[in-house]
């Protein structure tokens, strides 16, 4: 059963690559009052950019590919639940009418390049800017901003740090009860994840929970030194205004 359409809390949580966004999908996940969708605008984007991803057509073949449709059928569709939250790449709104984001509460997820590009290139060959979807989070921070709201910005890192408490921060911003249970959850896949889960969440699916924010010390590869130059001004500007942790070293 369907709850009212008009009084559904739509949520999308434009992140980029690698960075906490599928434990955050899985925290959402826990809650009594969610039902959460995994980047419901992938196949849209694989579609369009012909970019090389793992299982591209296996991707395409498994969702629907058109963002009108998706926007229409499942952003702004129906839910069973109070509360709809969407994991999102906001690199995915390549030739997107955005029109649609005055209809939902939009948060950002962002994280220090020099630590998510060295992963992400353990995904992607050679990754560009377009990839990071920090320069379209930067351009949606002001068209957000235009349209009179004020999103949330998540740092990977804070939310490792602390939690409860950046956790708790969001939800009261998004005008939801914080509720513990979204501190735990079961090891392993979940029937929300994408195809896609087999190539980028295998840490994730071993994971009970968020882990303990940790220094990788993996240095940045002098081939992505360029990417990162491109990278720190967005990263930078964004991590300005995003939520700390209540105790940050």
């Amino acid at each position: 059963m369907s709850a009212d359409a008009a009084t559904i809390r739509r949520i999308n949580v434009w992140s980029g690559p690698r960075n906490v966004s599928t434990a955050l999908m899985y925290s959402f996940a826990q809650r009594s009052d969610t039902r959460v969708v995994d980047e419901p605008l992938y196949g849209h984007y694989l579609r369009v950019s012909g970019a090389a991803h793992p299982a591209a057509e296996e991707v395409m073949a498994s969702m629907r590919t058109d963002a009108a449709q998706v926007i229409a059928e499942v952003i702004l569709g129906p839910c069973d639940r109070p509360v709809l939250f969407m994991k999102q790449m906001a690199h995915h709104l390549v030739g997107v009418d955005r029109s649609f984001l005055s209809a939902t509460v939009n948060v950002l997820l962002i994280r220090d390049p020099v630590h998510m590009l060295p992963s992400l290139a353990k995904n992607l060959a050679q990754p560009t800017l377009r990839d990071t979807g920090l320069a379209v989070q930067s351009e949606l921070y002001d068209y957000l901003r235009d349209l009179g709201q004020e999103p949330p910005i998540l740092d990977a890192k804070q939310i490792l740090l602390d939690p409860r408490g950046v956790l708790s921060e969001l939800c009261l911003r998004l005008g939801l009860p914080f509720e513990e249970r979204m501190l735990q959850w079961q090891a392993g896949p979940r029937p929300e994840d994408g195809v896609w889960a087999k190539h980028w969440y295998a840490a994730v699916h071993q994971s009970t929970g968020f882990q303990p924010y940790r220094e990788s010390g993996e240095p940045v590869p002098a081939s992505l030194q360029p990417l990162l130059d491109e990278c720190l001004p967005y990263y930078r500007r964004l991590a300005a205004h995003a939520i700390r942790a209540a105790a940050t070293p």
